[in-house]
């Protein structure tokens, strides 16, 4: 149970039963959102840290068109302008600032291993059945940290297709998966970094055009030979470092998305 949700029962409870309030609510870890991460300030720009790094990571899928948010900790106008949309995409009032109320959404939509709500690290990991996250170019833990980055993302093109479910049919991808998968020898799927999606209730046009605004910068789909069944998604532009390519490449001819 999220402390969240427990912190919802116990004001009910506070209400039901005067004189019951004061004593509970104190009871209440109100200082814990749940278990994964709490933001302990309102965050705006100026700020850094690890707290914006923790922000920027659950924003990033809000980045905009042909944009993505470096994951840096300092808060600048490019994660200002994420969270305007985060905020106008889920109805807050979009100022730019991560106050309460954004934050508040946030956990609402955090489990406690830090995964967005729709998506958990079973759908993202091993490939070809096998589970884990070795065995890829980076270590173990940063290449689940990049899946994590990259569930993020596909809760934001989730929520953009109006919250049509999306199955992830292959993520990360051992070296040895990939060249079983066919895949090419940079490809994203070994760092983490790359989901294969299919929705349900919208077409995967939808989801390609999509995801144009969504963070992502790796997009292939209808049209594109061996992708008339999935959309790929990746995030090849962010850690240059880790890969051969860090440029924008989109190709979904068939719905318009070069």
């Amino acid at each position: 149970m999220r402390v969240n949700t427990l912190k919802r029962a116990v004001v009910a409870f506070a209400l039901a039963v005067p004189g019951a309030a004061i004593a509970t609510v104190v009871a209440a870890p109100a200082a814990h959102a749940d278990g994964c991460y709490t933001w302990k300030r309102d965050l705006y720009q100026g700020r850094s840290g690890d707290d914006v790094r923790q922000l920027q990571i659950r924003v990033a899928g809000w980045a905009g068109y042909r944009g993505i948010v470096r994951i840096n900790g300092v808060y600048g106008p490019e994660t200002a302008a994420a969270v305007k949309r985060f905020q106008s995409a889920y109805g807050l009032p979009a100022d730019g600032v991560a106050g309460p109320q954004t934050l508040n959404k946030i956990y609402q939509l955090q489990d406690n291993d830090c995964t967005p709500a729709h998506f958990s690290y079973r759908e993202l990991d091993g490939g070809c059945g096998r589970g884990g996250w070795s065995g890829g170019p980076l270590s173990a833990e940063r290449t689940k940290a990049n899946a994590m980055r990259t569930m993020w993302k596909l809760e934001a093109l989730r929520h953009g297709i109006g919250d049509k479910p999306l199955r992830v049919t292959s993520g990360f991808r051992s070296t040895s998966c990939n060249r079983q998968a066919g895949g090419s020898s940079d490809s994203q799927h070994l760092y983490g970094t790359a989901a294969d999606v299919v929705p349900r209730g919208a077409s995967l046009c939808q989801v390609a055009r999509s995801a144009r605004s969504h963070g992502l910068s790796g997009i292939y789909g209808p049209g594109y030979p061996g992708h008339s069944n999935h959309v790929h998604v990746d995030s090849r532009r962010e850690n240059s470092s880790d890969r051969t390519s860090n440029t924008t490449s989109w190709s979904a001819p068939n719905c318009g998305v070069s």
